[in-house]
C-alpha cells in the first residue's frame, strides 16, 4: 500500500491490485461538484497519475465551456441526443416548473435550456485516455434523473458525441 497526496482529494491510501474511487467537491464557475476519481483493479495507481488528474481539473471551467458550446451546436442538429433529451424534458411541463427550472414561459429556447443545464458530476478515468473525464449536465435533482453525458480524452479533447443516459 502507498499513500499519495492529492490537492483535490487529499491523502490517498492505494492499495495496488483493489479498485478505488475517491470523492470531493470541486467549485466550476462557483458552483460546487461532485468530482470522482476512479482506479479500477488492474490498475498501478501513482503520484503522477494523482498529480496529472489533479493538473487536469485546473482547466475543467474550460472543458465545461467547450461542452456548453458542443450542446447549443447540437440543439440545431435534428435527431441529435441533445435535441431529443430537450424535447422529451420539455414537453407538457406546466408553466410553474418550466419557469422554476428554465426562467422562461413558452418555449424554451437554446439559451434558457443550456442555462438551466447543471454540471452535476465529473468521473476521471486516469487509465482510460479516451475517456479520462467524464461529465454529466442535468437539469437538476428535483427535475430529473437523466443526464447528458460528455467525455475528453486526457489532453482535454472533448468527443464529438454528447450522450443522453
Amino acid at each position: 500500500m502507498s499513500t499519495v497526496i492529492s490537492e483535490h482529494f487529499g491523502e490517498l491510501e492505494l492499495n495496488h491490485g483493489a479498485a478505488h474511487c475517491f470523492t470531493a467537491n470541486h467549485a466550476v464557475h462557483g458552483v460546487p461538484v461532485e468530482i470522482e476519481l476512479n482506479f479500477a483493479a488492474h490498475e498501478r495507481p501513482d503520484q503522477a497519475s494523482v498529480h496529472k488528474a489533479d493538473y487536469r481539473l485546473h482547466y475543467l471551467p474550460e472543458l465545461v465551456d467547450q461542452v456548453r458550446e458542443m450542446i447549443i451546436q447540437e440543439l440545431g442538429i435534428e435527431g441529435s441526443q441533445v435535441q431529443e433529451y430537450r424535447r422529451f424534458h420539455c414537453q407538457g411541463l406546466d408553466p410553474e416548473k418550466q419557469w422554476n427550472t428554465f426562467g422562461v414561459t413558452g418555449e424554451v429556447d437554446d439559451d434558457a435550456f443550456v442555462r438551466a443545464l447543471r454540471l452535476g458530476h465529473v468521473g476521471i478515468f486516469p487509465d482510460q485516455p479516451e475517456r479520462y473525464f467524464v461529465l454529466d449536465f442535468s437539469l437538476g435533482e428535483h427535475f430529473s434523473d437523466e443526464t447528458l453525458v460528455a467525455t475528453a480524452d486526457a489532453d482535454g479533447v472533448v468527443d464529438d458525441e454528447i450522450n443522453w443516459s
